[in-house]
């Protein structure tokens, strides 16, 4: 994320490009075709998410501050500040939450989940890590799925995941 911090100067906001960053990864790695393509297609999508960024941002300023009086600036800052504040507050439950959710399953779930969902591994690059065919690495996926959808409902009712009671 360097490239991001080196064309972003606010640390909020390369914090915001990473998570789209992120996002793209994880929504898009079904186009990644080989592993050796990976890190020049991963800083391909860095350095468009920060050009995005930087283009919105761009429109945004179309109202310049100095066109405003300096009672609509000071209201304006706090208005940004409580805006950051609350996104950091927000994105910081999300974390806790899918934190907490993979706690609730075993290690052996989370591991298989993240090398399919996060890493993007398909079912045969799976059966050569795992040893088992591929109707056995499904099964196991459905399971873990499974236990994590029973995490978030246990979540849901006031339940912290992996409490007892």
């Amino acid at each position: 994320m360097g490239a991001i911090a080196r064309t972003i100067a606010r640390p909020e906001d390369v914090e915001d490009v990473a998570q789209e960053v992120f996002l793209r990864l994880y929504f898009s790695l079904d186009q990644l075709r080989t592993p050796e393509v990976f890190e020049p297609w991963l800083y391909r999508l860095t350095v468009n998410a920060a050009y995005d960024y930087l283009r919105k941002q761009r429109r945004r300023m179309e109202y310049r501050m100095s066109d405003l009086s300096e009672q609509q600036v000071v209201m304006a800052d706090a208005v940004a500040g409580g805006k950051v504040e609350r996104n950091e507050q927000y994105h910081k439950k999300i974390r806790e939450s899918v934190d907490a959710l993979l706690g609730a399953v075993s290690e052996a779930d989370r591991i298989l989940l993240m090398l399919k969902e996060v890493d993007g591994l398909s079912l045969k690059e799976l059966e050569k890590v795992y040893k088992v065919n591929e109707n056995a690495l499904k099964v196991r996926l459905f399971r873990a799925r499974q236990r994590v959808l029973k995490a978030y409902g246990a979540a849901g009712k006031g339940k912290e995941p992996g409490s007892a009671g």
